[in-house]
């Protein structure tokens, strides 16, 4: 099992979360907090870069949709970047694919807003 780590940087779009290790249940909390305490105004984007997640169950699907929501709540938008494919897989089969805006890397969903 591999602890999660979140790092957070800005971006000229807005925040960038580094999601790294296993988002499941125990670990689902700590993303959503991590949001929490993030500002995000009208406008900004928050993008979450999953790349170097290892494991991802539903309540980590459901800490990102919190993370949508918060950001949609505050005026910005939200995007993933480099989703491993068995998590894309998963979105793809809840249909989360067509809810969030999917990038392959970071420096993608930052150019695109």
């Amino acid at each position: 099992m591999s602890p999660l780590t979140i790092n957070a940087r800005e971006a000229a779009t807005g925040p960038v979360l580094e999601i790294t290790g296993e988002l499941d249940y125990t670990t689902a909390p700590e993303v959503r907090e991590a949001v929490d305490r993030l500002t995000l105004t009208a406008g900004k984007l928050l993008v979450l870069d999953l790349g170097g997640l290892g494991f991802c169950d539903s309540s980590g699907i459901t800490a990102l949709l919190a993370a949508r929501n918060l950001a949609m709540e505050q005026g910005g938008d939200i995007a993933l970047a480099s989703v491993p494919a068995n998590t894309a897989r998963i979105l793809g089969i809840v249909g989360l694919d067509r809810v969030f805006t999917i990038h392959p890397d970071t420096a993608a969903a930052t150019a695109a807003s």
